[in-house]
């Protein structure tokens, strides 16, 4: 009887490992596919209408109507709103992040509220962050430009950048902390000395996560941001970016406006694919570097 019973629970795990196994084979299988989806299309319907003009001009008059010019001006555009964006959103984000791991690290119900709303302040929808800012002009009578889209992204990013940080430094060992208090360190010390340098690939991590929600997202820009088809000179002016460049060509009845569309689609692709490599080369060089 024992050995049936035995037998029969070796049987049931056996079973439960081949159902996981097979269940993650095809979510793994599924989310490949999906993608591969997504950059196909992109590109077969994109790469035929993109060129260096497109690339390298501003929009010329009717651009938007299947006359000439192109989508510098959202190039240019996105990436002064992402990286301002991403820049001020690490001023805030990196010392929460070492605050809740280094200073309250003993305070594990503190610690955990932060954690809570911070996961709420991810969950919104980013279009109501759109509205926040746009509810903030207006009360200060200001007007679309590039700075209230850099301020509505970074609080947008805010909570994306200080959790993925947050899980990352959650990996250094409690005997590596517990080692550099002994030695004498302050928790500043500890923190930027010995926290942070440990986890500089997962900080890049983290910001590139963060990077690529800034520069991909539409519906927070929509309304701080604005759109023009010039380059900005100052943060005073309004700004074009690479997802409302789509939005709007796509939404165009013109056939080839919305090629144009799909073709922005792949530079903005492309830009975030390029910064991706070259993180995750940095990170790598960094590994290597740090083992020798």
């Amino acid at each position: 009887m024992k050995r049936k019973f035995k037998i029969n629970r070796q049987v049931l795990r056996k079973s439960e490992e081949i159902f996981y196994r097979v269940l993650m084979i095809l979510s793994t299988s599924i989310i490949i596919i999906a993608l591969l989806a997504i950059i196909i299309s992109i590109l077969v319907k994109g790469i035929p209408s993109l060129s260096w003009s497109m690339i390298s001009q501003t929009p010329k008059g009717g651009y938007y109507f299947g006359k000439e010019g192109g989508i510098l001006n959202a190039i240019i555009g996105s990436l002064y709103l992402s990286f301002g964006a991403t820049m001020l959103a690490l001023v805030f984000s990196l010392p929460l992040a070492l605050y809740m791991n280094i200073h309250k690290m003993k305070q594990k119900n503190v610690v955990n509220v932060i954690r809570f709303f911070l996961d709420l302040l991810w969950g919104i929808p980013s279009i109501v962050y759109g509205a926040f800012g746009f509810t903030i002009m207006v009360y200060f009578g200001l007007r679309t430009s590039l700075l209230a889209g850099i301020i509505t992204v970074t609080l947008f990013i805010i909570p994306i950048m200080v959790r993925s940080m947050d899980e990352v430094l959650k990996t250094v060992p409690k005997g590596l902390l517990e080692s550099a208090f002994s030695l004498g360190s302050t928790r500043s010390e500890t923190a930027f000395r010995v926290m942070l340098r440990q986890c500089i690939p997962g900080m890049i991590t983290a910001i590139l996560l963060a990077f690529g929600r800034a520069i991909g997202d539409a519906a927070a820009v929509l309304f701080t941001a604005g759109y023009t088809d010039y380059i900005p000179n100052s943060l005073s002016q309004p700004t074009a970016t690479l997802p409302l460049s789509v939005f709007f060509q796509l939404s165009s009845p013109i056939p080839e406006v919305q090629s144009r569309a799909y073709a922005s689609a792949v530079v903005l692709t492309a830009i975030v694919l390029i910064i991706s490599i070259a993180s995750r080369g940095f990170s790598s060089r960094y590994q290597k570097n740090r083992i020798k």
